[in-house]
Parts: structure tokens; sequence; C-alpha cells
């Protein structure tokens, strides 16, 4: 996917996103985004380029590589607590059913089921597979006959980036990789 750029549809040609840092503001999903945003942040200076693609785009005024990778030119303060969603609370269990590991048919259970008062928040939710959602049923875990993975808790944004890194894009583009997974242990 990287010959021929110069072909590519600009659709195709996304912008990695770093914070003042130089560190993405989200593994996942990833920060990207599309070609007209990212050279609008260019002609408004809120960015650097830090890497091109080999795609040019022209008007009748210039010409210009399409930016790969920018990077803001004001610091973002990640938040410290990310918002209590189905998606992070998938996110946090890593995709998987707290009792089984399944990644199928994914849903979530209150281990102290709403209908004996309890709350939907993150000390409360795990993801589970359709099947073990229905075989727990309301009923108290200790109850049910079954374990859990890992307890329930609130994570940090950085917990939630973690995770992320486990689940890349369908498509990373090579002047993104110095950018990401820079923590991973190189081999000897």
């Amino acid at each position: 996917m990287f010959f021929g750029e110069q072909n590519l549809s600009l659709e195709k040609c996304p912008a990695l996103v770093l914070n003042a840092d130089y560190r993405p503001l989200s593994y996942y999903p990833l920060s990207l985004w599309c070609w007209q945003d990212s050279v609008k942040s260019v002609f408004l200076d809120r960015v650097s380029i830090v890497s091109n693609y080999d795609r040019v785009i022209r008007s009748p005024s210039f010409n210009m590589k399409l930016p790969s990778v920018i990077a803001l030119k004001s610091f973002i303060k990640p938040q410290a607590n990310p918002s209590f969603t189905r998606f992070n609370v998938f996110l946090r269990d890593r995709f998987s059913c707290q009792y089984c590991g399944s990644g199928e048919e994914l849903t979530f259970d209150h281990l102290l089921p709403r209908s004996k008062g309890g709350q939907t928040n993150w000390d409360n939710v795990v993801t589970a597979c359709s099947t073990c959602n229905v075989k727990k049923g309301g009923r108290l875990l200790k109850n049910s006959e079954m374990t859990i993975n890992q307890e329930p808790f609130q994570p940090s944004t950085e917990d939630l980036h973690k995770n992320g890194k486990n689940f890349p894009p369908n498509f990373l583009h090579k002047s993104w990789m110095d950018y990401l997974y820079w923590d991973v242990e190189l081999d000897a």
C-alpha cells in the first residue's frame, strides 16, 4: 500500500495527529484527521507537519505534499478520567468476556444486578458475552457458580491508551511508525 501513493485516493490519506509532546492524542481509536482537516490546520498554523505522503495536492496558486503526520502546536492535556461508555468498558476489559474470555457478541453485565440496586458505573459493570450474561442472569456473582477474570475498576486514560495499543487499526502508514508503539520492547 506504500507504492503509488500519488494515485491513492485522498480519502485514504488521513494524518496521524500528535499532541505537542509528539504522542498520539489517542491510540484507540487512533487519532486521525481527514486530509481536509489536516491541510486546513496547516494553513491556520495550528499544527506542524512532521511527515508527508508522496501524494501532492494542487490548486491554482500552490502545490503541497499531503501531511501524513502532524503535531499540534498547543498541548492538549489528556482527560484524567475517561467517560463511562460501553466502548470504554470494552476497551478496559480488552474486548473480552470477563467470565469466559470470548470476544464474540459482547455486552456488559452488572455484577450487582440492577434489580438488586446495582448501579451502572465503572465498579459494577464488566464486559460479558451474551451467553455468559444470560447464564449469570439476575443473580449475584457468588450465587452464579461463575468466576470473574478481572475485578472492575475505573481506568485512567493511560490504562485505555495502553489497552488500545493491542488493537491496531487496519491501515498504518510507514511514516506513523516512529510515533506509535514507541514504548514496545525492541528486538536485540
